[in-house]
């Protein structure tokens, strides 16, 4: 099927040559002109990226860059590789550029003349780095297109380069980053240097020809330190809420929608292709390690996302704590896991970047992104609230939402790994949905006790933020509440559709078929699927838990905003529980998210050391 090949590289290149004419164009075309080319080269990427989800079906497509195909065992050339979770990753990125790129319409101050192409350009440029990614099935080009995809995160999270704060905020990303980009090169190497190999599927069929050892065990640990620094796994998460507070609204709609889950996507492709097999990392290694860094994840994300007052923290701990579950779910190494953590994955980009759109809203209206000193000023605007607490409900898991659906399908492949890992999805569901809708009712309906100001050195407020448009006493634009909506009615789409469960569950059984991948890319007859589809419908315990979550969300909202007006001996007494508790457990917790760059160097340095041990004891 050439005509389905050839899609392949165009998922690279449309971006790429939109980015091109958006640079030259920008210094001679209106904004109108330049808003509506790049939303062209947007719906152009998105509707080819498309037709290959379409045209691939339950299996994958291979393009060799330049016919430079695989002889003999051993190749040179540049390989794409597209199945359904690959192409998926990188439509998904597509659809939120253009989600970004249309809410960005009227939200921007007008840019100096000559450089109006400058953001449409870098979204673009943003896509190609995060599509290639998705798809290359070389380590040397995901380590290009990784880093591709993080320059540009850079120069977005900065891109109010009059304010120090975003300035140091894409410090603090780029140096992180950076350093565990080297790691992850250094890594490369080691491979390149036992095997001779760099594309995947070739190094993984290399590996089983030899022992497995401390050099794998190293290369291992030293390539993945780019894709858990990059998905926030904890250790290795202090950067992202420092970039999401000073990022530009649609900017912390691409990184929490999608740029964090292609870390994960990447630490599951790489192991499954590379290391899965004999001479690699043991199956038991990982599954071990990646569930306990997953599950810690997920706690500490939830708890820091409860203590946050600055609504675009709140949502950046939000997300490594689901991201936390997404790596829980691609640790356990089955067909069904993967299955919910795609539709978890689909669902909550929805979700997410419809959220990060609404808080953009609100900086628009009032230059504040705190959530006590918004206390009752968005009463006016019922529509943003409206969605902004449909959004908290889907965070939590509220059944249809494919947030839900995914959901319900990982953790019931995570109760047969361990019976009380479906708890952790509950807890954290809860949390962090029931953190959204106590700002969203304090802010919009104006409920409860105006919240007591805090000067803790420790807590972020959220105000006296800088407008990202000229006037903020403007009308909100349509277009800003727009997209928002639309993105909520997708994340329900994933949920209600059931040709999206249908689709994503052929997608993770082909990405589960490490043969069929190492066969295919190398020129050989790949054998037949070995199991059949991972159910991916509704369950009755599914929607059941899906419920659990979403009650227990709004109890902790309404305690949270309701109980400290209320008197008595059995509130006082949880209050005094809850302050120990934040004396002892949490307040330490808070204090290690210093914005200390060598902080944060410290602890990606540790996080190595502790990877590298615990997967070496299990060899």
């Amino acid at each position: 099927m050439p005509e389905t090949v050839d899609l392949l590289p165009l998922a690279v290149v449309i971006p790429l040559i939109g980015a091109v004419l958006l640079t030259l164009g920008g210094r001679l075309l209106p904004r109108p002109a330049i808003d509506a080319l790049a939303t062209a080269f947007a719906v152009l990427s998105t509707a080819e990226l498309a037709l290959l989800w379409a045209r691939a079906g339950d299996g994958r497509v291979v393009s060799w860059a330049g016919g430079w195909t695989v002889h003999g065992g051993r190749s040179v050339g540049i390989v794409l590789v597209g199945d359904r979770l690959g192409i998926g990753m990188a439509l998904l990125a597509a659809a939120l550029i253009l989600a970004a790129l249309v809410y960005s319409w009227q939200y921007f101050d007008e840019p100096p003349r000559g450089h109006g192409g400058t953001f449409p350009a870098l979204l673009l440029l943003f896509e190609a780095g995060m599509c290639g990614f998705a798809l290359t099935g070389d380590l040397f080009d995901a380590f290009v297109f990784f880093e591709l995809m993080g320059v540009v995160a850079y120069a977005l999270t900065g891109y109010r380069i009059e304010d120090p704060r975003p300035l140091h905020g894409a410090l603090t990303f780029g140096v992180v980053n950076s350093l565990a980009a080297y790691c992850s090169l250094l890594g490369i190497g080691l491979l390149y240097a036992r095997t001779g190999e760099l594309g995947m599927a070739q190094t993984g069929a290399a590996l089983a020809g030899h022992h497995a050892d401390a050099l794998i065990v190293t290369a291992f640990v030293l390539v993945m330190a780019s894709m858990l620094v990059k998905s926030a796994t904890v250790p290795f998460h202090f950067w992202l809420p420092d970039a999401h507070a000073v990022a530009p609204s649609p900017v912390c709609m691409l990184m929490s929608g999608v740029m964090v889950e292609l870390g994960v996507y990447g630490t599951a492709r790489i192991y499954r292709t590379v290391f899965a097999g004999a001479g690699g990392v043991p199956a038991a290694a990982f599954t071990h390690t990646m569930a306990a860094l997953g599950v810690l994840t997920a706690l500490v994300g939830a708890v820091m996302c409860w203590q946050q007052r600055h609504l675009k923290r709140l949502l950046a701990f939000s997300t490594i704590a689901h991201t936390g579950l997404y790596l829980l779910g691609v640790s356990l190494l089955t067909s069904e896991a993967t299955a919910g953590t795609a539709l978890y994955v689909a669902g909550h980009a929805g979700v997410k970047a419809a959220l990060f759109g609404l808080v953009g809203v609100l900086l628009d209206r009032h230059g504040s992104v705190d959530e006590h000193g918004l206390h009752g000023r968005s009463r006016d605007t019922p529509v943003q609230g409206g969605l902004f607490l449909l959004g908290g409900l889907a965070l939590a898991g509220l059944p249809p939402f494919g947030t839900a659906l995914g959901k319900a399908v990982a953790e019931h492949a995570a109760g047969g790994y361990a019976g009380w890992l479906p708890a952790v999805y509950v807890l954290v569901s809860a949390v962090t949905g029931g953190a959204v809708l106590r700002a969203g009712l304090r802010i919009f309906a104006g409920a409860g006790p105006v919240p007591t100001r805090s000067h803790s050195d420790n807590e972020t407020s959220g105000e006296g933020e800088e407008p990202e448009v000229r006037d903020p006493r403007r009308p909100v634009p349509l277009v800003m509440t727009a997209v928002p909506a639309a993105l909520l009615a997708a994340g329900l789409a994933v949920g209600v559709w059931p040709g999206v469960g249908r689709a994503l569950a052929g997608g993770a059984r082909a990405f589960e078929d490490r043969t069929g991948y190492l066969a295919q890319v190398r020129g050989l007859p790949a054998p037949a699927l070995p199991h059949p589809l991972p159910e991916t419908a509704w369950t009755l315990p599914g929607v059941l838990l899906g419920l659990l979550s979403t009650v227990l969300a709004v109890a902790l909202a309404g305690a949270a905003v309701w109980l400290p007006g209320r008197a008595g001996a059995a509130v006082r007494a949880a209050r005094a529980g809850a302050g120990a508790a934040d004396r002892r457990l949490v307040l330490p917790l808070r204090r290690l998210h210093s914005g200390l760059l060598g902080d944060y160097l410290t602890w990606l340095t540790v996080g190595l050391a502790v990877l590298l041990v615990a997967v070496g004891t299990q060899m």
